[in-house]
């Protein structure tokens, strides 16, 4: 799935190739996704010009003058600008087109969302699916005093305390377990027994983790592409993620690994404690 920092790499593209340009008529040749592509969808874009490209979370927030179009990635999603876009296969789902190129939707597993938000119903933060996010975890609002706060009380693991987004935003499964591991933080430990200086830690070490994957491009692992096709390349300096069995690349000592609500979690059982 797309994490953060796969998506703020589409973000920058899309204000790269989109932003300030003008929608023609939309394309839906699929309208289910998670949810129902708004049937008006067409009809509502046309002719109108993208006034920003924000981001909230993992989602991506494409600004009109009357609202503002919700995109989610899912499991499999990419949003790809094409200046000379090939006839669509069976999982590009919608194209916008404007007037150098085509922003197109693929995902084959169709668990990703494309929503329209009105202006009339008030600012797209309080939609429902944004109004409970955490905290963007590269915001000033976010530091080791916060992290420490919001975990006191929390007796599930530190990893699913940061997977769970009520806390901060956007660390998903990679970068949560590569985030522990920089932090020298076991993944299992309660969230509630990490002290303030190991929070202190942690969060810097989210910092550190997202906003090198956004260097790299972020991690392409199955389907994740760039808006320009580009792949990530963050996975091939992961210091645990994907990485069971081989050698601890700081003191060489095996990679663990384990599940964790159904998730694959990577440790060093010496470096973390």
């Amino acid at each position: 799935m797309p994490e953060l920092p796969e998506v703020e790499v589409v973000r920058r593209g899309l204000q790269h190739s989109v932003l300030g340009r003008t929608v023609g008529a939309a394309d839906v040749r699929e309208s289910r996704l998670r949810w129902p592509v708004p049937r008006e969808l067409p009809q509502t874009l046309a002719g109108r010009t993208l006034r920003s490209v924000e981001r909230r979370g993992k989602y991506l927030l494409l600004g009109f003058d009357h609202g503002v179009l919700i995109v989610h990635l899912g499991m499999s999603g990419s949003l790809r600008f094409l200046s000379r876009p090939p006839p669509p296969s069976r999982h590009d789902h919608v194209d916008l087109p404007f007037e150098h190129g085509t922003l197109r939707y693929h995902d084959p597993r169709r668990f990703g969302a494309m929503l329209w938000h009105d202006a009339a119903r008030g600012p797209v933060l309080e939609h429902p699916l944004l109004a409970g996010l955490g905290v963007e975890p590269l915001s000033s609002d976010f530091d080791g005093e916060m992290l420490y706060r919001a975990t006191r009380g929390r007796r599930v693991s530190i990893k699913q305390a940061l997977l769970s987004g009520e806390i901060v935003v956007g660390v998903g499964n990679i970068y949560a377990s590569e985030s522990l591991f920089r932090a020298g933080i076991r993944p299992g430990t309660p969230a509630h027994r990490v002290g303030r200086e190991r929070c202190e830690r942690l969060a810097a070490a989210i910092r550190a983790t997202l906003s090198d994957a956004i260097a790299r491009g972020g991690s392409s692992l199955r389907d994740f592409v760039a808006s320009d096709g580009a792949s990530g390349y963050f996975q091939l300096d992961c210091y645990v993620y994907g990485r069971a069995g081989q050698a601890c690349r700081v003191c060489g000592e095996p990679v663990r690994t384990l599940r964790q609500a159904q998730r694959s979690t990577f440790y060093c059982p010496r470096c973390q404690h």
